[in-house]
């Protein structure tokens, strides 16, 4: 069925070029409203971009996602033709037609070599350190919170054909790499604001960049990362020159969206699906399992697949049309793996089951032997969520969901008696303490909101000496947003930070919201949260006021040249090292945006 899947793929990629058979033009607005409209309408609680968001994106970049990417079974009934009229009627612009981009703005004039990974100041990949703590130390950050007052807009970065600026910086060797939306990777000497080099993944990349050592001889470092065709590549860190791209699974909808994580000769890719939503009616649901694929950093070579769910899909029923059912399938790994080195083991948040029974460890917590890839335990935190299959099928229950995934990394951490514990967020919305020593036990529990589908705690927790801080998205809320501080001692509440008011406007909804998906960073003294209106914020760790406020909407002047403003903020957390500050903004399932954004101190 794979097999016939990925042919099906192909030639629509190649219809997709191709003018329709009749020759005759296609109305592009009646094809949206057919085919389109139905999730691209504005409902509260869709994952899909509005209509109007899609304006910042070429025809080409929207074909390429109805054959290639992430709504590639949606564009599998649709004509070359159809493709093609509803790509120019969405961008508002036709083929060909593109913001001149001069591929040498921005440039650095000279080019140094990368300074020491292990000396210099550094932001290692999704966290600091593999930890997932999103705690940066002072040291490295090169801010207090005295300083805050004193940081100054230094330099932008606006990334072309991009609705959304969704992947989180790393900050090594003097050098910092984020990739994009339309797969064009970067490497920037941050001081400079200068570009040193880009890499063209083909495909769009959410996955964090990791730097290491080169094993082959062939230079010092190597960056690495995944994209959303299912790739993961490695480039020369200095050069950008590819050294190796593999596709990690053959599934036809497999996505990488959780960051890699590069630890002790293992390359650590989690993996993720497109399966859960927008597939076509005739589509044989399902049969992704997520898990982690552990490749040889110096060529890629596969050396261990783990997956969360043990069993293969079989065949469990027919549709009314004949069409096969299947299952169980599911387990999603969103966020990039935690690395616990002393016990060797991986920590990885599981999103819930698709189709067929819900499986032991989906919407849960799961431990992975670091060596072997085989799972030490699981702790699962809701049970029978089943979210993906059609309602009906065989497959399917009479009730589905809630759709609690876990989209944010476990956040591994010591308490001040020294006991090891795992700070986990759940969009649920309950923040939870577990016991490495002790199959993932239940220490605490802590309601932080309400949850749901496009609720709870999305993308990031973070955690100090005495404190874990849980931000809360909550979207489809009447009342979204809030930062919570919670004992890691006790699980009882600190302080409590409601949603601040939104900066563009009194009123609350999918363009101007208080929400605070994003992943959160702490930096001595404060809480830095992005929130949906566009704002980022500092909390004083001390009683959750605010102490520093920073507006990202608008358009900003970037290094490169490239048309850029503000949006949401959501996905990847502020980034601080070496006395600056780094803020991605813009996101298209709030207000789109395409710039990364760099402060220093005067």
């Amino acid at each position: 069925m794979q097999r016939s899947l990925l042919a099906a793929s192909t030639c629509v990629a190649l219809l997709a070029a191709a003018p329709g058979a009749s020759g005759q033009s296609t109305d592009g607005s009646a094809v949206f409203e057919s085919q389109c409209a139905s999730c691209h309408d504005g409902a509260e609680d869709s994952r899909a971009p509005e209509r109007e968001q899609l304006l910042g994106r070429t025809p080409e970049s929207i074909v390429d996602a109805l054959t290639g990417g992430a709504m590639r079974y949606q564009g599998l009934p649709l004509t070359g033709s159809e493709r093609r009229a509803v790509a120019e009627y969405l961008a508002g612009r036709p083929f060909g037609v593109a913001a001149a981009v001069d591929p040498d703005a921005g440039r650095c004039v000279s080019r140094s070599a990368m300074g020491n990974l292990d000396t210099e100041p550094s932001w290692r990949g999704w966290g600091p350190t593999p930890a997932n703590t999103h705690n940066q130390p002072a040291a490295a950050a090169g801010l207090t919170r005295a300083d805050l007052p004193r940081l100054t807009f230094k330099w932008a970065l606006g990334f072309p054909d991009a609705t959304s600026a969704w992947a989180q910086p790393t900050i090594v060797g003097g050098r910092l790499f984020v990739p994009s939306q339309n797969g064009m990777v970067y490497s920037l000497d941050p001081q400079a604001g200068c570009i040193v080099w880009t890499y063209d993944a083909g495909g769009s990349v959410r996955s964090a960049v990791s730097v290491g050592p080169r094993t082959d001889g062939e230079g010092r470092y190597a960056a690495y990362f995944s994209d959303q065709r299912g790739y993961a590549h490695a480039v020369d860190a200095e050069t950008g020159t590819e050294i190796w791209r593999v596709l990690v699974d053959p599934h036809p909808l497999v996505r990488l969206t959780g960051s890699v994580v590069l630890h002790d000769g293992r390359l650590l890719v989690p993996t993720s699906s497109y399966e859960e939503v927008g597939k076509s009616p005739t589509y044989a649901c399902c049969t992704f399992r997520g898990g982690i694929v552990a490749l040889d950093p110096a060529t890629g070579r596969k050396i261990w697949t783990a997956y969360t769910i043990e069993e293969e899909p079989k065949v469990i029923g027919l549709r009314e049309d004949g069409g096969e059912s299947l299952g169980p399938s599911g387990g999603a790994i969103w966020s990039a793996p935690t690395i616990d080195a002393r016990r060797q083991a991986i920590y990885v948040g599981v999103g819930n089951t698709y189709s067929g029974t819900s499986q032991p460890a989906t919407d849960a917590i799961a431990a992975f032997d670091l060596n072997t890839g085989v799972m030490l335990w699981s702790q699962q935190l809701v049970p029978d969520d089943v979210s993906g299959c059609r309602r009906g099928e065989p497959n399917c229950p009479e009730e589905r969901g809630p759709d609690f995934d876990f989209g944010a990394s476990p956040a591994l951490t010591q308490r001040r008696d020294g006991k090891d514990v795992l700070v986990v967020g759940q969009k649920s919305g309950v923040g939870y303490a577990l016991d490495p020593d002790d199959n993932g036990a239940i220490l605490w529990e802590y309601r932080a909101g309400r949850g749901g589908a496009l609720g709870g705690i999305e993308w990031g927790v973070s955690v100090d000496a005495d404190n874990a801080y849980f931000p809360v998205a909550d979207n489809t809320s009447p009342d979204p947003g809030g930062l919570h501080a919670v004992s890691l001692m006790t699980g009882e509440r600190v302080w409590y930070a409601p949603p601040a008011d939104p900066l563009l406007c009194g009123q609350r909804g999918r363009g101007c919201s208080p929400a605070q998906s994003a992943a959160i960073t702490v930096v001595d003294g404060v809480v830095f949260s992005g929130a949906f209106d566009g704002g980022m914020r500092a909390y004083s760790t001390g009683d959750g006021s605010v102490v520093w406020t920073l507006d990202t909407n608008g358009e900003w002047e970037t290094l490169n040249g490239v048309p850029a403003h503000g949006g949401a903020i959501n996905g990847p957390g502020p980034v601080a090292v070496g006395g600056m500050l780094f803020v991605n903004s813009g996101d298209y399932r709030g207000r789109t945006g395409n710039v990364l954004l760099a402060f220093g101190l005067e």
